[in-house]
């Protein structure tokens, strides 16, 4: 495994870091996590030298935490720094912050967290973080020693950031990077501002939720071949962040075991700066490739869910980006209607806007749903 400085500490982190909100689930339900399944995966991990954990209040609806719990049991706690997250958007009044609090500790069996993030921070949680003095009751808690360091991750704009990043004295932050989201929410620029600093930059959805680890286009995969090196498309992806100098760790939601394995051996070739120019210019390319055929931003991260009617947003946004991604093949349509079902299809939307209220990457789900309808229409 490979290291790196992790903003100011006179700590070392895993360039890979473990992101427990993908963990194996049993069919749908994200709440029901396999749990052998995916104590095993963190345990890996760790005894091949991954050392940072993330997880969060709202993480598989409440159960990511009690299953870190589990898994870092025997020893296991150690060799591992936490980071969890306060669930700003939830939060109604004072007592909340002391009873979300207590509930991480017992839920991770732990005395205290490392990492401590307000969670998704955007222009309204940021006015709750103000309005409930979220930042004094975290200093309080920094003072007992019962969180270690504090942060904050984040989905909205460049000039936001940067007035969060300027209004506290935080240790670290978190944001969403990858090769095709260089210029979206904080972007390059805001992971260079954090970096300037002294922050650790932590980085979420390398692999935009799995999207940029598919099977790519042929247009995207002839461009990969002419690199003449053999990478996954996943490797690709990660490489990418890891190349860049002001990145402290990346965070890969992982759900298999094959998805560990794999990260591992990426992760122990990796480095900052390691990419060639001409290397570079491809990814130029792929990120044009990508935005012609219609990419969509969907991560599938599940905040979303559920849809009081039962539509099941994120697989009919995968197969919407599947469609378009492939030409619009019969093949993709074919598909959809094996996954979804009459009762969680895109026709049972009213339209209530409660996703898009919830959606990190602010996409229009509603109209994303209706032009599916038509896209997919219900078999005769």
């Amino acid at each position: 495994m490979k290291y790196r400085k992790f903003g100011k500490l006179d700590w070392e982190v895993s360039a890979l870091g473990f992101g427990a909100m993908r963990l194996p689930i049993i069919g749908k339900d994200t709440s029901n996590i396999e749990t052998e399944h995916a104590i095993k995966m963190i345990r890996y991990a760790i005894d091949n030298g991954v050392n940072y954990l993330d997880t969060a209040y709202v993480y598989h609806r409440g159960m990511s935490e009690a299953l870190v719990g589990k898994a870092l049991k025997d020893g296991y706690r150690d060799r591992v720094r936490i980071a969890t997250k306060m669930p700003v958007r939830l939060v109604e009044k004072q007592e909340n912050l002391d009873e979300y609090f207590n509930t991480h500790l017992e839920r991770l069996q732990t005395d205290y967290i490392d990492f401590y993030l307000l969670h998704g921070l955007r222009k309204e949680r940021w006015k709750k973080v103000e309005e409930f003095n979220i930042l004094e009751w975290a200093d309080e808690k920094l003072e007992e020693g019962v969180i270690k360091y504090l942060g904050f991750s984040f989905h909205d704009d460049l000039h936001l950031f940067k007035e969060i990043v300027d209004a506290h004295d935080w240790t670290f932050c978190q944001i969403q990077l990858n090769y095709m989201d260089i210029e979206y929410q904080a972007g390059l620029e805001g992971l260079r501002y954090a970096a300037d600093k002294g922050f650790a930059v932590v980085v979420m959805e390398p692999i935009k939720g799995g999207k940029l680890a598919v099977t790519p286009p042929k247009d995207v995969q002839e461009i990969w071949d002419r690199s003449g090196v053999n990478r996954t498309p996943a490797e690709w992806a990660l490489q990418w962040v890891w190349n860049l100098p002001e990145v402290s760790v990346v965070l890969s939601g992982m759900s298999e075991m094959r998805h560990v394995e794999e990260n591992v051996v990426y992760a122990d070739r990796s480095g900052p700066e390691t990419l060639g120019a001409e290397e570079l210019v491809l990814y130029d390319e792929v990120r044009e490739a990508y935005n012609r055929l219609g990419f969509l931003g969907c991560t599938a991260c599940q905040y979303c869910m559920p849809c009081p009617e039962g539509v099941d947003i994120p697989a009919i946004l995968g197969h919407y980006n599947e469609y378009y991604l492939s030409g619009g093949s019969q093949e993709a349509k074919a598909n959809y209607w094996q996954d979804i079902s009459l009762e969680s299809h895109s026709s049972n939307c009213i339209a209530c806007g409660k996703c898009e209220e919830k959606c990190p990457q602010r996409l229009p789900i509603r109209k994303f749903l209706n032009e599916t309808v038509r896209l997919f229409p219900v078999p005769e």
